[in-house]
């Protein structure tokens, strides 16, 4: 075996990376595998960013692997705890010698003729070029550009005399202590860093064009922690694992089966702990819930510095920026020292890069996703994106399972060649996310398709996709698999592969 040709090619060593390469070691063990990582350490999301309070907005029973058990207290971990979980996971599994760091995918091509991928890298070092083969590419990116966030064009930013900081770049050596920030968002970066820096900051205002849906959960578990004492690790991991997935999906079916019931039930809350005296419009979001994420907060720290006068909210637009701050739309002006635009991240699929299949370019918003993780007629390749409802790594999880179970499938019957087929005319204009929020809408013409029926529609319900991509049919009357030719299928699909 050429070391620049593998069974399985996998982009991104990040939360969904390093499981699809455990999966792949403890379900495909004689398949070879490299993982192809941008940047010089593995985890992703939990890597790149580095601003203060980073932490998951999804609990950690349902956002670790459904393989190995997330064992510290904390429901909503801290970045840095993330990336541990990952890298001890790595070790645990032995996948951290397949990971070649420093390179980015430019491109992918397709050939048919030879039923393999060229994978177009460049070293992040020099520039250079590489090229590696593989039989099967699996695009484990995650669903944003690394290199920047979405920062609106504002008015007059030139002319502010402070810092400006997307918290996709956060400056390490950054001292806001006394000093006047405003951070400019209300989504789960905003939401955290305003607790974080409440307490150095000599003032932080939270400027929000929009209200957000903000729900408090709790700092740990007082269950699972009481549990450890009499059950095995992973048992406790489970039923923490089972109860919250029910919680999650209760909650989202209960959004848009009884959007006011649970819009009552939000705004009560959120009020309960930020006081009567507290003006309410700052929480009062005009969409229902679920219509965008709703945003966790551990133990209700937004809600408590609010309540204490050590941060401030404010509802407006921008008109301007000015040498000392913004200037707003009321006429108001926030002074200034540091602007923070949480204003969200620029949707990315595949990392950037291109694929082609047999020449012809693909167009994502042309394409169908079979399943969540397939696009129509691109063979052998699948991709990770999680729930938007719930954890990502549930679908995660599910979708390496899946693809586990196909590799074997096509090993066992000599095939060379997977492509999902749409022969029933699915297409629709929905694309595969299924939110309103703005980075979704700013990437509409970006994201593939779901259609009009199964097994094109993206369910985002873990009850639904898991009897699908678990035990589910392989061989549906969706995908098309081609055979290796006889001279390449009488030794196996191994020989097959190193021929």
């Amino acid at each position: 075996m050429s070391n620049n040709h593998f069974d399985v090619l996998i982009i991104g060593a990040g939360l969904s990376g390093i499981g699809a390469a455990c999966h792949l070691s403890r379900q495909c063990p004689e398949r070879s595998y490299a993982i192809i990582e941008r940047r010089e350490r593995m985890g992703g999301t939990w890597d790149l960013f580095r601003y203060p309070g980073i932490r998951s907005d999804s609990d950690m029973f349902t956002l670790g692997y459904n393989f190995r058990p997330w064992t510290e207290a904390k429901v909503l971990a801290d970045g840095p705890s993330i990336r541990n979980y990952i890298v001890d996971t790595a070790k645990e599994h032995k996948v951290e010698d397949k990971i070649r760091y420093g390179r980015k995918m430019t491109g992918a091509r397709w050939s048919s003729s030879r039923n393999r991928w060229t994978v177009d890298l460049v070293r992040e070092e020099d520039g250079s070029a590489e090229q590696v083969t593989c039989q099967f590419l699996y695009c484990c990116t995650g669903y944003y550009n690394y290199d920047a966030g979405y920062t609106p064009d504002f008015p007059g930013v030139d002319d502010f005399k402070g810092q400006l900081i997307h918290p996709q770049k956060w400056p390490e050596d950054l001292d806001y202590s006394g000093k006047k920030v405003v951070v400019i968002g209300s989504g789960a970066t905003a939401v955290t860093l305003v607790p974080a820096m409440a307490e150095k900051a000599g003032s932080i205002t939270m400027l929000q064009r929009s209200p957000t849906y903000v729900a408090t959960v709790p700092q740990e578990d007082p269950i699972s922690v009481n549990l450890r004492r009499f059950l095995p690790e992973m048992a406790v991991y489970r039923l923490a694992r089972a109860r919250n997935i029910a919680l999650q999906r209760m909650v989202f079916k209960l959004s848009k089966q009884r959007p006011r019931l649970v819009r009552r039930a939000l705004l009560a809350a959120a009020r309960r702990q930020l006081g009567s005296e507290f003006d309410m419009t700052h929480f009062k979001p005009q969409y229902n819930p679920w219509d965008e994420r709703l945003c966790a907060v551990p133990n209700g720290d937004l809600f408590k510095v609010l309540r204490k006068g050590m941060a401030d909210v404010v509802t407006d637009h921008i008109d301007t920026f000015t040498e000392n701050g913004i200037r707003l739309k009321s006429g108001k002006e926030l002074e200034a020292d540091i602007i923070i635009t949480a204003t969200g991240l620029d949707l990315q699929l595949l990392g950037g890069a291109s694929l082609t299949v047999d020449g012809e370019d693909v167009v994502p918003k042309d394409t169908l996703v079979y399943r969540g993780l397939m696009l129509r007629d691109v063979p052998n390749m699948a991709l990770v994106f999680g729930y938007t409802n719930s954890s990502w790594t549930l679908k995660a999880d599910l979708v390496s399972e899946y693809v586990c179970r196909l590799l074997n499938h096509m090993a066992r019957n000599g095939i060379e060649r997977v492509t999902a087929r749409d022969e029933e005319g699915c297409d629709t204009d929905d694309n595969f996310v299924g939110l309103q929020s703005g980075y979704v809408q700013r990437a509409a013409d970006r994201l593939p398709r779901q259609g009009s029926k199964a097994p094109w529609q993206v369910l985002n319900n873990y009850f639904k996709d898991l009897p699908a991509l678990r035990f589910g049919r392989i061989d549906d009357d969706t995908l098309e698999f081609s055979p290796a030719p006889a001279s390449r299928r009488r030794g196996g699909l191994l020989a097959m592969l190193r021929s």
